[in-house]
């Protein structure tokens, strides 16, 4: 029960997370690099039309390739990346299945001390919750860390956090 995490409060369904299955979660970041980035979530869809017509025009024009082989083994490195990687996952996700009540206007996170921190539901939902470190799961500090999508707490996120409540 130590890594479970909940989401509780004014919504509609009370969620129960557990952080430790993450790492096989398609929708997990790179947190050493995610903060560097930009992040606009509305162009995910253009740069993927983008791209495919990019591709569409380029075998249009050379005919189609078969892939090269490569020298390394990419199996061999997702897997070190996933041994070796400090991730984390959005929080909206999760805050949109627990479904909040229409009149609920803060998400409090909350930490083993019972410290709480208190923000609007739409900086909650913009949270990327740190679940690992080069690989590991948060023992000392965790279940998770909370960090402010916009990375201005990227080098001093919220840790012992582990309670979500919807108010």
């Amino acid at each position: 029960m130590d890594f479970i995490v909940m989401i509780e409060g004014r919504i509609k369904h009370t969620i129960t997370i557990d952080p430790t299955v993450w790492i096989f979660d398609d929708r997990k970041v790179d947190l050493t690099t995610y903060f560097d980035e930009l992040h606009d979530e509305n162009d995910h869809l253009e740069d993927y039309k983008k791209a495919v017509s990019k591709q569409w025009d380029k075998e249009i024009s050379e005919g189609a390739q078969v892939p090269k082989r490569s020298s390394t083994n990419t199996i061999r490195t997702k897997k070190e990346a996933l041994i070796n990687g400090t991730f984390g996952i959005p929080f909206a996700p999760f805050l949109e299945n627990a479904e909040p009540a229409a009149d609920a206007s803060q998400v409090v996170v909350e930490t083993k001390s019972g410290e709480q921190f208190p923000y609007s539901l739409q900086e909650g939902k913009n949270f990327i919750i740190g679940f690992s470190h080069e690989g590991k799961p948060l023992k000392e500090t965790g279940p998770i860390h909370v960090y402010e999508k916009n990375g201005s707490n990227k080098d001093n996120p919220i840790k012992h956090v582990v309670k979500f409540i919807v108010k």
